[in-house]
């Protein structure tokens, strides 16, 4: 029962979907807060240049 257990690989490649997926949501969370944060600074600045 073990060896057939150590020899299933569809758990293992679960998992390691998962981690890239968890990688990849990490990753864009990352760039759309920095994104995020330079351009609301360029709205305020051009909201600060209008009349």
């Amino acid at each position: 029962m073990f060896k057939k257990l150590m020899q299933c690989q569809a758990g293992a490649t679960a998992i390691e979907y998962g981690l890239i997926a968890a990688g990849i949501a990490v990753a864009i969370a990352v760039v759309v807060f920095a994104l995020g944060t330079k351009l609301n600074s360029l709205f305020s600045n051009i909201n600060g240049m209008l009349p």
